[in-house]
């Protein structure tokens, strides 16, 4: 495992912050965080570009990269916040979180990629145990036929996030400090479909202030310039099992804090989860499925 792929690893250790954060911020309706956490993120990505002999130079970019980067950021979030408005929360996020198993099929497709069966074995427990999570925190799934517009936005956003993250791989020259400039062209578009989707309901008291900071210092600040190293330089078939680990320090997470209990189903899905990227990583010698064997994790 190569360190590009441990910096891609720092980005899901973060987003496993995301419900214990995005808690702490009260009644901030979703594009207006989303407004305020991606400028915080991308205003910390400015500062330290600035800090490097030319680093800003790297917001210099062609439109192509600037539809990559802005559309991935954006485009997920928006798809994302539609499916929770036209469906049960607990349906959309199962299938928002299809992105991992996408970003383990997407990457046969790269220059060079191979897809092997031990990745698709691991990327499908880590969605069993998602799964598991998910249905034990709303009481069950129950997929209906009148909440297809929201369960087609979230397979939206899932196809959309697995294919920025993938093609990142195409756009390896891009400098990573050009995620600042997505990120604050993601604030825009999130403010101006705040402003015409949402009341104004700003965060109330220092408490849910900070938690807006902390949520765009960290998993909508630095994770998406982590994420973009890993995608870029390190193992994507590995990054996308191991994205399954996220639901499931995120429980644990609410667990330590007292915002959830600790409960088997929480159990079962950390075992599958562990189980899949296990199997993954360690699963002995690789049987291509398609696209040709790739090099070692």
């Amino acid at each position: 495992m190569n360190r590009a792929t441990l910096t891609g690893g720092g980005a899901i250790l973060l987003w496993a912050t995301l419900a214990l954060f995005t808690a702490a911020t009260g009644a901030t309706p979703p594009f207006l965080l989303t407004a305020l956490t991606f400028a915080i993120g991308g205003l910390l990505g400015l500062a330290v570009a600035a800090l490097r002999p030319g680093g800003l130079a790297a917001l210099r970019q062609p439109w192509s990269v600037w539809l990559h980067g802005v559309g991935g950021l954006f485009g997920f979030h928006f798809f994302y916040f539609t499916a929770l408005k036209l469906s049960p929360p607990a349906e959309a996020s199962l299938v928002a979180y299809l992105w991992p198993l996408l970003i383990v099929l997407f990457s046969a497709l790269l220059p060079g990629g191979g897809l092997t069966v031990r990745h698709v074995i691991g990327a499908a427990l880590g969605l069993t145990g998602a799964a598991t999570l998910i249905a034990a925190r709303s009481g069950g799934l129950g997929f209906e036929a009148a909440h297809l517009p929201g369960y087609a936005s979230a397979v939206a956003c899932a196809v959309i996030w697995a294919a920025y993250s993938v093609s990142s791989r195409l756009f390896h020259a891009v400098p990573t400090e050009a995620v600042a400039g997505f990120c604050l062209g993601t604030a825009t578009l999130a403010a101006l479909c705040h402003l015409m989707l949402e009341p104004a309901v700003w965060p109330a008291g220092a408490a849910e202030w900070g938690g807006v900071i902390a949520l765009g210092l960290g998993p909508v600040g630095a994770a998406f310039y982590l994420w973009d190293v890993g995608m870029k330089r390190g193992d994507v078939r590995l990054l996308g099992v191991a994205a399954y680990a996220a639901p499931a320090l995120s429980t644990l997470l609410l667990v330590a804090t007292g915002y959830a209990e600790a409960t088997p189903a929480l159990a079962l899905a950390c075992a599958l989860i562990v189980g899949g990227a296990l199997v993954a990583t360690f699963g002995g010698r690789r049987t291509p499925v398609e696209g040709g064997d790739s090099p070692p994790a």
